[in-house]
């Protein structure tokens, strides 16, 4: 879930859950503040049913009372003891009574003078239609007024009130009550919620903040688990990702750095054997020990090859650190890959022959591969990979196989030997530079180390991949696959 999404409907809730629970707690508030409210009613409320609805049936049955008695006998409201009856029957349900002749008050109920009900002034005039009744003074309120007339033809009006107290005590207690209640949900609702969305985004970027600690004090190490989907957790994923590659950038420099030496030292070495070689026997020279000329052409010749093999090694070199910066200009170009092999080997073929060497061509395809490749570039690597193999053959039987199929969406360039094979645990290494299976660094096979490492180099140039099978003591097999060109037209 997002955090937008969960922002959203946190507002939501924010707004809902303190109205549902603000709505419960008036209905409980009302029942127990309504029972309070029944107190003060001398009604017997402990029967079942509404109490309301009894309270306005009994006005409602006093009023029609008072009707009857005005149309049957009107003098009676003079009468003390019949107002006392009447007036006992509207106190039980917390009304009293008011009588008027003409201007004069002939009876205020003792219940009405307990409750100071007022200026009897302002009563409302004989004949004021129903609902224009004004408020008394005071908590009291007219609920009635029926007006007749006595038998001496003079105005007379009985009013019922009814006393607000309870009433306005209830609605004062309930409001305070309520809006009590209403802050107490608001602020726990919102704390409640605001607390768990909070969290849910805090802890995240506290356990962000510990990895970024953790970084910074070169612990590459720590692993940054993601606690959710949103948009932390994927910050989390970034974060981690970045992490991956960070410590991997690091180690990758200092394998670039354990590189470097190893690079020094293997040049230094390879570079220390031929001059070693050509001091030795320029020294022999001047000491006079070549002192026959077939002797002298020797040493010199010797010392001329030495020579050769410090130059091949400066060339391969300054080639392979020119591949590895990328500065080694491409010429791509859309080539036919058996007839282009067909020919590198009929320009090896008597080279091969001098050597002893019995090389054959097998496998060439019927029909045109083309791929895109740089001609001189792919011949150096075949040739790096075939001296490679003469190197580790013994001499006078080696036996090299060269061959081209297709596999796929890839042409592949076979190059099969019956040399010494490589070891299990030499084989992922043969195309690292400088690296040889044998440890002691026999220089009886020459090399540079670098041919391989080359021809890798290369093959990765042009969107291939090279690899090799091997078996020790029947031979081996480098195999180059190169992406085929799936425009039209070719060249040889």
């Amino acid at each position: 879930m997002s955090i937008r999404f969960r922002l959203v409907l946190s507002y939501i809730a924010m707004l809902l859950v303190p109205l549902v629970l603000f709505g419960l707690a008036v209905i409980l508030i009302s029942i127990a503040t309504f029972g309070s409210l029944k107190s003060g009613f001398e009604v017997d409320f402990s029967q079942h049913g509404n109490p309301i609805k009894r309270v306005i049936d009994q006005e409602a049955e006093n009023v029609a009372y008072i009707k009857a008695k005005i149309e049957t006998e009107p003098d009676a409201f003079l009468q003390e003891e019949f107002v006392k009856d009447l007036n006992e029957r509207f106190h039980k349900i917390n009304m009293g009574l008011i009588i008027r002749k003409d201007q004069s008050i002939t009876y205020v109920s003792s219940y009405l003078k307990d409750k100071e009900a007022g200026d009897t002034s302002l009563l409302p005039l004989y004949g004021t239609p129903p609902g224009k009744f004004q408020r008394n003074q005071g908590s009291l309120w007219i609920t009635r007024q029926q007006d007749f007339l006595f038998s001496d033809q003079s105005k007379g009006t009985v009013f019922v009130f009814l006393d607000g107290g309870p009433f306005q005590k209830y609605l004062l207690q309930f409001s305070k009550t309520v809006f009590l209640t209403f802050i107490i949900i608001l602020i726990v609702t919102n704390g409640v919620l605001t607390y768990f969305v909070s969290r849910s985004i805090i802890r995240p970027l506290r356990a962000l903040k510990k990895a970024t600690e953790e970084i910074k004090e070169g612990n590459l190490d720590f692993e940054i688990v993601p606690q959710g989907k949103d948009e932390l957790g994927e910050l989390s994923i970034a974060f981690e990702e970045m992490r991956r590659k960070l410590k991997k950038s690091v180690e990758l420099q200092l394998q670039y750095e354990e590189n470097r030496k190893e690079l020094i030292s293997n040049i230094s070495h390879d570079l220390k054997t031929p001059v070693t070689a050509i001091k030795g026997y320029v020294e022999g020279i001047m000491d006079g020990v070549s002192n026959s000329p077939d002797k002298l052409d020797k040493y010199v010749r010797t010392i001329y090859n030495k020579a050769a093999d410090m130059d091949r090694l400066i060339d391969e070199l300054f080639l392979f650190s020119k591949l590895d910066l990328g500065k080694v200009p491409f010429q791509f170009e859309t080539v036919d890959l058996g007839l282009y092999v067909q020919d590198c080997a009929q320009e090896l073929q008597f080279d091969m022959e001098k050597k002893g060497v019995q090389f054959t061509l097998t496998d060439l395809p019927q029909e045109p591969i083309l791929v895109t490749a740089d001609r001189d570039k792919l011949r150096r690597v075949l040739l790096n990979i075939i001296e490679n193999a003469i190197k580790y053959s013994e001499e006078g039987n080696c036996q090299i196989t060269l061959s081209v199929q297709q596999q796929g969406d890839f042409a592949v360039i076979q190059i099969k030997d019956n040399g010494q094979g490589i070891s299990e645990e030499a084989l992922p290494h043969i195309f690292d530079r400088f690296y040889r299976a044998d440890p002691s660094r026999n220089t009886a096979t020459g090399g540079s180390g670098l041919g391989l490492a080359i021809a890798k180099q290369i093959i990765e140039e042009h969107g291939g991949r090279i690899g090799a099978t091997s078996v020790v003591g029947q031979g081996t097999t480098v195999f180059m696959a190169l992406p085929r060109h799936q425009g039209k037209g070719s060249e040889a």
